[in-house]
């Protein structure tokens, strides 16, 4: 009788870890699932907002954010925005491009990610998605421009760059913003030490963005640049892009469904016959 108890007990405990187990390992799967359609929402939203603003006031804006660019190519003071220094907040100059705070959206196919562009990079704006780099060029291009874009990489409850090191020469990303869509192809990929960010200065006449974040992965000693130049938007290439990324995703989700459901019948079977062969041998 007490070993049939202590059995029970056993058999229960073994439950709780396993499902304590589940939990743990589900959480961010659901959490970065949900912010997923979340984000979703929010770039909906802000295409929503965008179509709202007069011709005028589009190009009026997009102006004044060019005509600010132009005073960042004498600038070269920027900051590393991963550090412990204290951030003014929001500047002045992002007002120009602001929706709710929100300035743009950032997509990139390979990575299957759409994530909403905020101004400034206060550790609530890394948060809840991408934060312009202060100092560096507004995402709105033009010759002499630099725009440098950073998130985070393994929050449990968004993904943001977590994959950002899966990127590779000839890789594409976009950037949208209140007027148009800026296609960057990537050409080069490169780690560098926390203070060592002359790889994001202006180069005269290029057009550069750059997406930054920290690595390696749950280190964060050095950061991660994913440098692109901008190239001619073609919508239908983007739209391919995406298409593609997203079939291999589903049949790479439908693989481990698969192996899953194998690994789950396997144990039931194995359970199954382990129960037949103790009745037989109390037969």
């Amino acid at each position: 009788m007490r070993k049939r108890v202590v059995a029970k007990r056993r058999k229960r405990g073994l439950i709780i870890i396993f499902l304590l187990g589940l939990g743990i390992t589900l959480f961010p799967i659901v959490s970065q699932t949900m912010y997923y359609f979340a984000s979703k929402v929010v770039v909906t939203e802000f295409e929503k907002n965008a179509s709202h603003i007069s011709t005028k006031d589009v190009d009026k804006r997009i102006a004044l954010a060019k005509a600010y660019n132009e005073t960042r190519i004498q600038k070269v003071w920027i900051q590393d925005p991963f550090t412990d220094l204290q951030k003014d907040g929001i500047k002045e100059y992002a007002r120009m491009l602001e929706i709710n705070e929100q300035i743009g959206y950032l997509r990139i196919p390979k990575l299957l990610e759409e994530i909403p562009i905020y101004a400034g990079t206060s550790e609530n704006v890394l948060q809840k998605g991408v934060g312009h780099l202060e100092l560096t060029s507004l995402p709105v291009g033009g010759e002499s421009t630099h725009t440098v874009l950073s998130a985070h990489r393994g929050l449990p409850t968004a993904k943001l760059f977590t994959d950002l090191d899966k990127m590779e020469i000839g890789d594409m990303f976009y950037i949208r913003n209140i007027k148009e869509t800026l296609a960057y192809r990537v050409f080069q990929v490169k780690v560098v030490e926390p203070t060592d960010l002359g790889a994001i200065a202006i180069q005269t006449g290029k057009d550069y963005a750059t997406l930054l974040t920290c690595t390696p992965y749950m280190i964060n000693s050095h950061r991660l640049l994913v440098m692109g130049e901008r190239v001619p938007y073609v919508e239908q290439e983007q739209t391919l892009q995406t298409n593609q990324y997203q079939t291999l995703w589903l049949y790479r989700w439908l693989f481990y469904l698969a192996l899953s459901g194998v690994v789950i019948l396997s144990g039931i079977i194995i359970r199954m016959r382990k129960k037949g062969r103790l009745s037989r041998e109390k037969n």
